[in-house]
């Protein structure tokens, strides 16, 4: 049996798995290596990006979306994919700053209007704000939005000052320092993404990668995904 498992996650789940992992390595005597990377995006520090150079991986940890498209390029072991929590998109101001009102439509429109820069992830919410949510509002000419390479990039950018808020999800906004969360957007507006782990086929190390899994999508990690502003699932798939 193989003592090491290699994960690659995007940061959506990550204040949850920073948690956990020291429990799951202490009561598994399973080392775990954790690289990062996007779900989704053209950059070459993308999840699938590292996959595709050789970057080595037993278990991804990531959006739904992304998961789809590795599925379809044959990256992900059949019958693996375990729902983990889903997390719905906020907004994050810098530390101390006034919170703007994010409770309807019409003031989430007037906020992002109003402010000099919105910073978005360069991954799945970010995508879907600048190429649905904002055109669907009438709102993309009107806004300038500065798309990050990932979701602390983007949270970053709010706590230096370089921009005055960001749309992303809640359980990074929450994670990360310099920031504080403003509020969920809208029901009416709002991007609920699910977040989930697989199997990368071709891992030589299946029984350990079950059990992070079976770990992550226990009861015994609910709480602490709670905590993390987000909402198990836990669901195979």
């Amino acid at each position: 049996m193989a003592n090491s498992l290699r994960v690659l996650m995007s940061g959506g789940f990550g204040g949850a798995y920073d948690r956990l992992l020291p429990e799951f390595e202490r009561t598994s005597g399973i080392k775990v290596t954790t690289g990062s990377g996007a779900s989704q995006g053209n950059g070459p520090h993308t999840i699938a990006a590292q996959l595709a150079r050789g970057v080595p991986a037993d278990i991804v940890i990531m959006s739904r979306e992304g998961l789809a498209e590795l599925t379809a390029a044959n990256r992900i072991a059949a019958g693996t994919i375990v729902d983990l929590a889903s997390v719905p998109l906020g907004v994050a101001v810098r530390a101390g700053a006034a919170k703007p009102d994010v409770s309807t439509v019409d003031a989430f429109k007037a906020m992002v209007l109003e402010a000099g820069t919105v910073a978005v992830p360069g991954s799945t919410s970010g995508i879907w704000l600048k190429t649905e949510l904002f055109p669907r509002l009438g709102i993309a000419d009107g806004i300038n939005v500065t798309m990050t390479p990932r979701g602390s990039d983007a949270s970053g950018m709010v706590a230096a000052g370089d921009a005055d808020l960001a749309v992303m999800p809640v359980s990074e906004i929450l994670a990360a320092p310099g920031v504080d969360h403003a509020g969920a957007i809208p029901p009416e507006i709002q991007m609920v993404q699910v977040f989930a782990a697989a199997i990368v086929a071709g891992s030589q190390a299946i029984d350990e990668a079950k059990r992070l899994i079976e770990f992550l999508s226990s009861p015994r990690a609910s709480e602490t995904i709670r905590r993390s502003g987000m909402e198990p699932l836990a669901t195979a798939k």
